[in-house]
């Protein structure tokens, strides 16, 4: 699990995203399951919290950047 850069130039806007680990940042997912925008005050973090859960239960991984994103969500871990 881990984000997805879109947005246009100097506009980061991010997708939390299962990825396989040898497919490219921006490239292959297997589903999106959250948003994270860091431009608005406080930063927008939505989780789709089933997809999450779901998909943790399963034995996927969320790299160091979606874990913290989890944590200030008050997402659990499946």
């Amino acid at each position: 699990m881990r984000l997805t850069r879109v947005g246009s130039k100097k506009n980061p806007i991010y997708r939390v995203v299962v990825a396989d680990s040898r497919s490219p940042r921006d490239g292959r997912f297997i589903e999106i399951v959250g948003r994270y925008n860091p431009q608005t005050d406080p930063s927008t973090i939505e989780f789709d919290e089933a997809k999450v859960k779901d998909w943790l239960g399963k034995g996927v991984q969320p790299s160091g950047a979606v874990a913290r994103l989890l944590k200030a969500a008050n997402v659990e871990r499946g």
